[in-house]
């Protein structure tokens, strides 16, 4: 079962997030039958969205994490809860590049260049929406550079996905370390060592490491407190037929009608689980009513 853990330093000058997701990305490669590129960054993008689900307060609340990138993958969305549990899709799953000049999948340049979106749904009036370029398309710095400029909080952010010959996931996670106001010019220095020192995500959850000791080795030398109410990241899909019917209703009366004359039936297809909807003449011709 995947984990999700969360601390702070003794002193309140370090806030630290760590999960390992190998089983919430191996279900979005099953659900999307992603390639081992597409895998790899929707699989990043899940993760830090479930890391920023942890954050939230209410069960109402959300965050989506969208990238609007020019490269082969094209718009990819994740979503989340307060549970860290995601759901999310690429536009074309089966997208894929060859190796990059380090022999690693070339998420950059699958993502292309383009613009990080982070909408936080918080139960206001408005949700608040934060959009910054992004820098690499690798994910975890655009998303460093993103709180940098748009939150105004230093923060380090790793991500990794380890995609096994046969396509399914070996290994996935991450971590995310922030500085709270009480930080010195020291403990940022120190921590930027400790990161730049530190295996790779998928290395660490390959050699055993749980969430826990991951959070720890990044943090190595300060005094941290973890803690009790550990996460458990999922992949899950909210769609029903119930709120198909109201997507249907909400295009209007017009277009409702143009289906049933033209098409006398409809199917609408989930984007996050890829569930197919079958609708009658019969139940269009009822949702039509409702729409007048």
């Amino acid at each position: 079962m995947d984990t999700l853990i969360r601390g702070n330093s003794t002193d309140g000058s370090i806030r630290v997030f760590s999960a390992i997701t190998t089983d919430t990305v191996n279900e979005a490669h099953r659900v999307h039958k992603t390639s081992a590129t597409a895998s790899a960054a929707l699989g990043r993008l899940l993760t830090a969205a479930a890391i920023m689900g942890a954050q939230l307060k209410s069960d109402t609340d959300s965050v989506t994490l969208q990238i609007n990138g020019e490269g082969p993958l094209g718009i990819m969305i994740a979503v989340t809860d307060s549970r860290s549990h995601v759901r999310g899709y690429v536009a074309n799953p089966q997208a894929d590049l060859p190796t990059n000049a380090k022999g690693k999948l070339d998420v950059g340049g699958a993502v292309g260049p383009g613009f990080l979106s982070v909408i936080r749904d918080l139960g206001l009036k408005e949700p608040y929406i934060g959009r910054t370029p992004l820098i690499s398309g690798e994910i975890a710095e655009d998303l460093t550079y993103y709180y940098v400029k748009s939150e105004q909080i230093p923060t380090a952010i790793a991500l990794g996905v380890l995609v096994d010959t046969d396509l399914s996931i070996k290994a996935a996670g991450g971590y995310m370390i922030q500085l709270m106001p009480e930080a010195t010019e020291e403990t940022a220095v120190r921590l930027t060592e400790l990161v730049e020192s530190a295996p790779s995500v998928t290395d660490m959850i390959t050699q055993g490491m749980s969430a826990e000791d991951i959070a720890f080795a990044v943090t190595q030398g300060f005094d941290m407190l973890l803690e009790n109410n550990a996460a458990a990241p999922a992949y899950e899909c909210k769609c029903s037929r119930e709120r198909m019917k109201r997507a249907l209703i909400s295009i209007g009366k017009q277009e409702l009608r143009d289906i049933i004359d033209e098409q006398g039936e409809a199917e609408m297809s989930c984007q996050f689980c890829d569930k197919l909807y079958h609708f009658t003449r019969e139940e269009l011709e009822s949702l039509y009513e409702k729409a007048r």
